[in-house]
């Protein structure tokens, strides 16, 4: 698995909502190989923009109520949340300069 911290239902308001920047979210699951193939797109992700955006992971199995609040239906679906509300909704695996693109107006 990737370097890139998991978040729960239970720590998603804290670690999520209440950051103090822009916060990328991937519901994943373990299951998942476009989910593993962006392990290390993240990972690199994270370790670039680490001060300008907050990358986690969360897991659809062990936390359905996130997944179902969010109405996640396929892996992975990536969610940027800034000021503790969802701002841009992506789903699938993408190459990292695609998902910067995608972003750019966030970061």
């Amino acid at each position: 698995m990737s370097h890139v911290p998991d978040v729960t239902d239970g720590d998603f308001a804290r670690e999520v909502l209440a950051a103090d920047r822009p916060v990328l979210v991937e519901f994943t699951a373990d299951w998942c190989p476009p989910c593993r193939q962006m392990a290390p797109v993240l990972t690199a992700l994270a370790a670039e923009e680490g001060e300008r955006l907050k990358v986690v992971q969360l897991d659809v199995d062990r936390n359905p109520e996130t997944t179902q609040r969010y109405r996640v239906l396929s892996m992975p679906t990536f969610v940027v949340f800034s000021g503790g509300e969802p701002v841009r909704s992506m789903v699938g695996a993408r190459p990292k300069r695609r998902l910067l693109e995608e972003l750019a107006d966030v970061l």
